[in-house]
Formats: structure tokens, sequence, C-alpha cells
């Protein structure tokens, strides 16, 4: 990171000393009208899971050199889609409505049930708006559909360990797909087991706790 700010800082040197740091008498900063101010903005702030992310200056002048504008994008996208999208974002409003509902109900029921809060931070996720190959309405939809995914699998979770606590039993068909606490639940007709259990499965979030530390 710091070998590219000095790069940087010796292109506008060269700039202004009308010299060049780079063959055929052009600066590295304006190949093909390729700033690295941004480019260095970017790499400040994109990270990952395991810390931030340092990607060459030849990763992020190939970004940069792959971004389409969105002008082109426009004209590139079929008249049907541009005028399906506000449908698409007409339905943030519910989405917000839910998410502020869902956040009430877990900050004042899960501490009286004793259940973990989801944590926002492992399900709302907005990295793909930094990249540079990205024009501003890919970069808008990204950040959108990074909201309503992350939300939705924060929803799923936060009901999945709602019915951990008051309704741990398998289905008597098989799901196509079944969430993160449903291994934990009882047998489907097994009253015995669901007398007997329930409650210790209703308080069995020690797994959770672990993934935490």
């Amino acid at each position: 990171m710091l070998q590219l700010v000095l790069y940087w800082v010796r292109c506008r040197i060269c700039t202004w000393r009308a010299g060049c740091c780079t063959q055929n008498g052009t600066c590295k900063s304006r190949l093909d009208g390729i700033g690295l101010a941004p480019l260095v903005r970017m790499q400040l702030f994109m990270k990952n899971d395991q810390g931030p992310l340092s990607p060459s200056l030849e990763t992020l002048i190939e970004h940069r050199r792959h971004k389409k504008s969105s002008w082109k994008h426009l004209r590139t996208t079929r008249l049907l889609v541009i005028l399906s999208s506000p449908l698409i974002y007409a339905c943030v409003l519910p989405f917000l409505l839910v998410d502020a509902s869902v956040e009430l109900y877990q900050l004042v029921c899960f501490p009286i049930y004793g259940i973990p809060r989801v944590r926002r931070k492992d399900y709302l996720v907005f990295d793909r708006g930094r990249l540079a190959y990205l024009n501003a309405i890919e970069k808008i939809g990204c950040i959108y559909c990074s909201y309503v995914n992350g939300l939705l699998a924060m929803l799923t979770e936060i009901a999945a360990r709602t019915e951990q606590y008051f309704c741990p039993i398998k289905h008597a068909h098989r799901l196509a797909q079944t969430h993160s606490r449903y291994g934990k639940f009882l047998p489907y007709g097994d009253a015995r087991a669901y007398r007997e259990q329930s409650d210790a499965v209703a308080c069995a979030y020690d797994d959770l706790s672990k993934r935490v530390k």
C-alpha cells in the first residue's frame, strides 16, 4: 500500500516537472485516462474476512480498464429491463419496514428468551460497491442486492432461532432446504423426546457462542 501511495506522489511530481516516470513519455497515472487517486482510496477501504485487501497496481488499473460507463450500460440494456427497475427498487420500502420490525423484535424479545442476537454485520456486507470496474448504476444495484439478500438471510436466522425456542420439531416431509438450527430439532412424532428434551433444545445455543469467539 505504501508503495502505491509513493508511486502516486512520484507521478504527480513527474507531471509537475513535465517529466516522465514510465516509457513512451506517458505517466502510468494517465494510462488510458486512469487516475491513481481513486485507486488508492479504493485500496485503503477494501477488506475481506481476513483483513484489508491489497490488490496490485496492475490489478487496480485492469479494473478501471474494464469499467463500462453508466450511459453505455443503459444503452446496452433491454428497454423492458429498464422499465421494470422501478418495481424492484420500490420494494425497498417494505424491506426497510420489515428490517426495523424484526430488529425491534430481537432487541426486545431475544434477551427475555435467552436467545443470542443475530449480528447484522455477519449478514449485511457492502463491499462490492468499492470495485473499480463497476459503474454507478452497477454499484447501486450491488448495494441494493447486498442489503436485500443479506436482510433475508438475517431474517431466516432470526426466525430459525425463534423456531428452535418455541417449536424444535422436524417436519415429516423432506424439505428442499433447511436453516442453520434445523439439525438440533427433535424427530417428528416422537412425543417422549419432545416432552423430555424440548426445554434443553430450546436453550442449546452453545455453538453460537463458540462461533462468535
